[in-house]
């Protein structure tokens, strides 16, 4: 029971009955600090990272599964309660028989997604590593990276690096994090963390395990959306059989089925309902696309490019007949400050790297080639929310 998370949904009620008490509980690129039914995986995973507990550092190792399958949560949660190990540890009370406390690594979590750059990933595990503040700009990545083997070989129980989201579009991909890592002192152990199968990836040369990670079952899926719904929706907010009828359709991906739960709450609040209902749970799985890009993915994107995937899922219809409409609309908003030629180019790219679909029209104006709309690949209510509460 989280005492503090149900006194601030109270308090944030002011007075008047709403159904969404705290959108984080209920949102689904947040990881919550006890991720639900996972006991098996997180076993599987402290059984490769036993040599910590003994103040060694444990071989490399590679974390799989499909999307949706939990391994963010799983990995922070653990990485999270892992970082406190050291300072634990050191406040022991020393013995007759073990005159120096034992000690541990440290652990660092990389988002990959935010990482992508040689820069941005020493940056990030530099940062984790150090009190103060590292400065993002006026300074080198050969001196970043300078600075970072001189603390890490100061290290000497090593560190511990989890880069997570391995091998997706507008993320790390597999030989340039092999190549991130041997610019490192020896050290480092690292879990990388994504979705290929270990025989098609080259991080299996360099691991010494490999770690599954399976889609949920459906029980173990219903206990996630109860939990978020408990800490973020009023009471009664979404019944069981609601949450049944999610996870059976989700198969497995927490990723779409909390999106389904976080737009379903989005519809009802918008109604002014004070609990969610079967045609707003209809609604929103209609509403998520198959396959659907992690809206984490599309979070992660740069501001400028989020600003313009803002704008398109507000065009009518009229205004999305064409890429060249699209991209007209959206460069004449004033919340965009890009000429159509950039938005043009954003467009394309994020077309490429699978974020939005460019959908061809089933008819033409008799002129050749039937002209191309674009089309998201993600629920446009969850990150229209996602992106207006973080504005």
């Amino acid at each position: 029971m989280d005492i503090e998370a149900r006194i601030k949904r109270r308090q944030r009620r002011n007075g008047e009955p709403r159904l969404i008490q705290d959108y984080e509980s209920i949102s689904p690129v947040v990881h919550i600090e006890e991720p639900a039914d996972r006991g098996p995986v997180l076993e599987r995973l402290l059984d490769h990272l036993d040599p910590v507990f003994d103040g060694q550092l444990p071989p490399n190792a590679y974390v799989y599964g499909p999307c949706g399958s939990g391994k963010s949560a799983v990995i922070t949660a653990l990485f999270a309660n892992l970082e406190q190990l050291p300072t634990e540890q050191q406040a022991i009370i020393h013995t007759t028989t073990r005159a120096q406390p034992p000690t541990s690594p440290s652990f660092v979590y990389v988002n990959a997604r935010e990482t992508a750059s040689e820069f941005a990933f020493y940056h990030a595990v530099l940062d984790a590593l150090v009190d103060d503040s590292v400065p993002e700009h006026g300074i080198g990545t050969e001196t970043l990276k300078s600075r970072l083997h001189d603390l890490v070989r100061g290290q000497r129980t090593g560190i511990v690096i989890a880069v997570d989201h391995i091998g997706e579009p507008e993320s790390i991909q597999a030989p340039a994090l092999v190549d991130l890592f041997a610019g490192l002192p020896s050290n480092v152990s690292w879990l990388a963390i994504g979705r290929d199968d270990p025989s098609t990836t080259e991080l299996t040369r360099y691991t010494a395990e490999s770690i599954s990670i399976d889609r949920y079952q459906r029980q173990m899926l219903v206990d996630v959306l109860m939990t978020r719904t408990s800490n973020g929706l009023a009471q009664q907010g979404l019944d069981h059989g609601q949450a049944r009828h999610i996870a059976d359709w989700a198969d497995g991906n927490a990723h779409d089925a909390l999106a389904a739960l976080f737009i379903a709450a989005e519809l009802a609040e918008e109604r002014g309902q004070d609990r969610i209902t079967q045609a707003n749970v209809d609604a929103a799985i209609a509403e998520v696309p198959d396959p659907c890009v992690s809206l984490g993915v599309v979070l992660s994107l740069p501001t400028n490019r989020q600003t313009v995937l803002r704008e398109l899922i507000d065009l009518e219809e009229s205004e999305r007949s064409s890429v060249t409409a699209t991209t007209e609309a959206i460069a004449s908003a004033q919340s965009v400050d890009l000429s159509a030629g950039t938005v043009k180019r954003f467009l394309y790219e994020m077309a490429e790297s699978g974020v939005v679909d460019r959908v061809e029209a089933t008819v033409t104006n008799g002129q050749g080639r039937p002209p191309s709309r674009v089309e998201p690949r993600f629920p446009p209510t969850a990150f229209r929310r996602l992106y207006d509460l973080q504005q």
